[in-house]
């Protein structure tokens, strides 16, 4: 069942309006994500006409993409001084709890998420997690942060069992907007529809790679269910 939005798409119906995009790899050329600066910028500019107010710029720190902590920082620079808009900008990073990110970790070499500096936003493989998760979490929050995981509706091996005992453990979860339109396929979409629908989400975001990816969210005329109703009213977009 789905529930249309009439003639307008997402984001002519002002669904984004004033939103944080918490998680996207608009930051150029570091990762798999924008790699021209122009198209940093044309980004930004979409998400001016889109009405969002914030976004959080979330590159990949892996061992196959290992980003050094200042280097990006100094990514970051080059792109404020180049945009000069009214979209808020913030840098953090998307850390895959690998050996890397270890290591980080007891080194405090982060990027945190949220203004307070106290969420890491992290990922696992979409197929398995990695050894150890449970530990690396609590090491997590023993360092004194919030792990906030991404995109937990993609991974193929949790299923609602393990949101919930992950919630009840303190971690956090961060929506992909492009699993409601069906951008990863119908498992991810189902899932995600019933994670929002549960209130297990704290936080929302693109996770935006390409301009593309962009237009497919807000070209969307329909969400399943009454999700368009769920996203008004949730304190996802709270800040954290």
């Amino acid at each position: 069942m789905f529930g249309f939005l009439g003639r307008h798409t997402i984001g002519e119906a002002g669904l984004l309006h004033g939103m944080t995009d918490w998680h996207c790899h608009i930051l150029p050329g570091v990762d798999d994500g924008f790699k021209r600066l122009e198209d940093s910028l044309a980004a930004l500019g979409r998400y001016e006409l889109l009405g969002l107010s914030e976004v959080w710029l979330t590159p990949h720190v892996m061992e196959d993409v290992p980003n050094e902590t200042e280097a990006l920082r100094s990514r970051f620079s080059e792109l404020c001084d180049a945009y000069g808009g009214p979209v808020r900008l913030h840098l953090a990073a998307e850390y895959m709890m690998d050996n890397l990110f270890e290591g980080r970790l007891e080194a405090r070499d982060l990027l945190p998420l949220g203004t307070g500096g106290r969420h890491l936003l992290v990922e696992t493989s979409y197929f398995n997690p990695p050894a150890g998760m449970v530990e690396t979490l609590k090491r997590i929050k023993t360092a004194g942060f919030f792990p906030v995981l991404a995109h937990p509706e993609r991974y193929m091996y949790m299923d609602m069992d393990d949101y919930t005992a992950l919630m009840d453990s303190g971690v956090r979860l961060q929506l992909n907007l492009g699993s409601l339109t069906g951008l990863y396929g119908k498992e991810a979409q189902h899932k995600a529809c019933q994670l929002l629908k549960k209130g297990c989400f704290s936080i929302a975001g693109t996770d935006l790679h390409s301009l593309s990816q962009l237009d497919f969210i807000t070209k969307a005329r329909s969400l399943p269910g009454n999700i368009f109703k769920s996203l008004s009213k949730t304190d996802m977009l709270t800040t954290i």
